[in-house]
């Protein structure tokens, strides 16, 4: 039986895709892995299906479930919530552009248990020379292996306990936004949980490979903040 489920959020961005799907598959703790396809292109799609069976995870398009464009991160985490808990089981959000290791799910779960108050728990995210990057820059430097923090945590690679689960509903997330990151981790910390980040559980993050507009912001920022704000995409 499955320990946690572990879900992640897919457009296009294939061989990242497929390289997170494989660490995810090596775990050392039974799990259950669904990758939500949002709208990709029919090549991405094609590829999915040829490797679910083969790496070992179950696929939804949500073409089928909405005609709603892409980015339906609401959808998903409320999917995701019923089925989670349903098996009265944690729910874990890795990126398609995070490569876990081994044992990342096992140390989150292990923390969950051992810390009932928590509600989110996240892996520090790290380059590929293991120095912390990208959402975490806030975090660099800091020695403690384990930091509670009242900061927004990012779900590269973070837990949701089963009881922030049942204590929050994802039907009231707000529809006008693209991404939750923020106004989760608050609601967390809203309903007297507590949220962590773990030092010593690193995942290697390749930032934005699954967006790679947002590239943009490093490389022409004025084009960036136009598609953000002019467009209104990237809505927080």
């Amino acid at each position: 039986m499955a320990e946690v489920l572990v879900i992640t959020p897919v457009k296009n961005s294939i061989e990242t895709t497929l390289d997170t799907a494989r660490a995810i598959a090596a775990s050392s703790i039974s799990h259950r892995h669904i990758i939500f396809n949002d709208f990709s292109t029919e090549e991405t799609k094609a590829q999915l299906e040829l490797s679910k069976t083969e790496i070992g995870f179950e696929l939804i398009h949500l073409e089928d479930l909405t005609d709603h464009p892409s980015p339906n991160y609401k959808l998903v985490l409320q999917h995701a919530q019923k089925v989670a808990t349903d098996a009265k089981i944690p729910l874990l959000v890795i990126e398609s552009d995070v490569v876990i290791q081994i044992d990342t799910i096992k140390v989150l779960l292990n923390f969950a248990k051992n810390n009932p108050k928590t509600g989110l728990v996240g892996s520090v995210t790290v380059d590929e020379r293991g120095v912390v990057n990208f959402p975490y820059l806030k975090f660099k430097g800091v020695k403690d292996t384990i930091i509670k923090t009242n900061r927004s945590l990012s779900f590269c690679c973070t837990l949701f306990s089963a009881e922030f689960l049942e204590k929050f509903d994802f039907t009231e997330l707000d529809e006008a936004k693209d991404w939750y990151d923020t106004f989760i981790s608050r609601k967390s910390i809203e309903l007297d949980f507590e949220n962590y980040v773990l030092m010593d559980a690193p995942v290697w993050h390749r930032p934005h490979a699954s967006r790679p507009w947002k590239q943009l912001k490093y490389s022409n920022p004025l084009k960036y903040y136009f598609l953000k704000f002019w467009k209104g995409l990237d809505k927080i």
